[in-house]
């Protein structure tokens, strides 16, 4: 146990994140565990989403491409497994995909109001983070599966629709999986980094609570945009869930700084892209570099990720929704920015003691470094 003292309140915590130095630290470039990993993984993803997009776009349900480019994602698990085992990984991940579109149709379907659905997608955020956290799935984390469910909130027209996502989003994974399987010899042997993703806390909260304050952080964030009349609430509540990846406090502000600075650059891009009116085929090549490129940067500096990983998912957005292009790139900056207030707020209101001490610690190196 250790002793209550001032340096370790919640205002002294406040203070040290907003500290000149978490602002260098989250500009800071780190050497990625393993470029090739990352780059292979990059390539099945693309290989993945070209074929099950592709092949979805020349069929009579062209209307669901966007299902099948979200189960491709599992592709991106599982990437520093021994050589063998990584396919339990692409599996897992799967299966949270599938279930992430399924809840959230569902709930849609069910007629559940828009505060609703943010209390589901809350919900959601929860179990999946506990679940990647307990089959260790590692990067790219949780986010992905709520960022699928939230692809599925749109209206459901039955039960034949619902299924259809699903059957569509389980295709996608199919092709991952055979994809990683006929290519997984091209990955390094290269043991797993300690990312901030899979890392423990100081002091790891029970896994209800821990649970309780994604769900909560999550569905707060989603609503707070909701009554504030924005189109996109869903992607604020994105947003507070990916700051609470961060395993320290300092970790969780750099993730709010490089989530908010790199969101603000990639919608840019992405206003850039979609300004041109692309059609099908450039938009998905689109997606594909910019996938392949994120994975290769975000391992150096989350901020450089979301450059490309913010581009990446509106485009893949307006794959699945062509209408829906118009004020996406500036509704994402909003509601990123407040994700990350919401998920900065609870990150603080909710640490313990142990990690307000190791936030100190941190700070106090970080001063005599």
């Amino acid at each position: 146990m250790h002793a209550h003292h001032p340096s370790h309140s919640h205002l002294a915590a406040v203070t040290h994140l907003l500290a000149p130095a978490r602002l260098r630290e989250a500009c800071a470039i780190t050497p990625p565990a393993s470029v090739r990993n990352a780059a292979v993984a990059g390539l099945q993803t693309g290989l993945a989403v070209l074929i099950a997009v592709g092949a979805t776009h020349w069929s009579p349900w062209a209307h669901l491409q966007g299902f099948p480019a979200l189960g491709a994602l599992a592709a991106l698990f599982g990437r520093f497994a021994p050589a063998g085992q990584r396919m339990p990984a692409v599996l897992q991940a799967g299966l949270l995909l599938i279930a992430s579109v399924a809840l959230m149709s569902v709930a849609a379907l069910a007629g559940a109001a828009p505060a609703a659905l943010l209390l589901c997608l809350g919900l959601l955020a929860g179990a999946v983070t506990w679940l990647a956290g307990h089959w260790r799935l590692g990067a790219p984390g949780a986010v992905i599966f709520v960022f699928a469910g939230c692809a599925a909130i749109g209206p459901v027209d039955g039960w034949q629709a619902a299924a259809e996502r699903v059957l569509f989003t389980l295709a996608g994974v199919a092709v991952a999986w055979c994809v990683c399987r006929a290519s997984d010899r091209l990955r390094a042997e290269v043991p797993a980094p300690a990312a901030p993703l899979a890392a423990a806390c100081p002091t790891p909260l029970p896994p209800w609570a821990a649970l309780a304050r994604t769900a909560l952080c999550t569905a707060s964030a989603g609503m707070l945009a909701l009554a504030a009349g924005w189109q996109h609430p869903a992607w604020a509540a994105i947003g507070a869930m990916a700051v609470l990846q961060g395993s320290h406090l300092h970790l969780a502000m750099h993730r709010a700084v490089q989530r908010t600075a790199g969101t603000v650059a990639g919608a840019a891009l992405a206003w850039l892209v979609l300004a041109q009116h692309p059609t099908f085929w450039p938009l998905l090549a689109a997606v594909i570099v910019l996938q392949l490129v994120t994975e290769v940067v975000i391992g150096a500096n989350y901020a450089l990720g979301q450059v490309f990983v913010t581009p990446m998912a509106l485009l893949m957005t307006s794959l699945a929704a062509p209408g829906a292009a118009a004020g996406m790139p500036l509704a994402r900056v909003l509601d990123t920015v407040l994700g990350a207030l919401v998920g900065m707020v609870f990150a603080v209101v909710f640490s313990t003691l142990e990690d307000r001490l190791h936030l100190a610690q941190h700070h106090a190196r970080a001063r005599g470094a």
